[in-house]
């Protein structure tokens, strides 16, 4: 049956499930910033509001966007 779980314990979540999650988790982290994947890219962007300006940065991981998103705040 489709969105049961099975008997031996919950279901891995598929690959849009957990991109969203760590969206959702990043965008949390840090409010007033725009993170999504890329599917046709296979990228992580975000678009980071900075005094200078917004700035956009791509990363090939969510922990990369993070510790850039991260980096950026502290040179601001």
């Amino acid at each position: 049956m489709t969105g049961q779980r099975g008997a031996a314990g919950p279901e891995e979540p598929t690959p849009a499930e957990a991109r969203a999650a760590a969206v959702r988790s990043l965008q949390g982290q840090f409010p007033g910033v725009r993170v999504w994947y890329g599917n046709s890219t296979g990228s992580w962007w975000a678009l980071v509001p900075l005094r200078e300006g917004p700035r956009l940065i791509e990363a090939t991981t969510p922990q990369e966007i993070r510790d850039t998103i991260l980096r950026l705040r502290n040179l601001a």
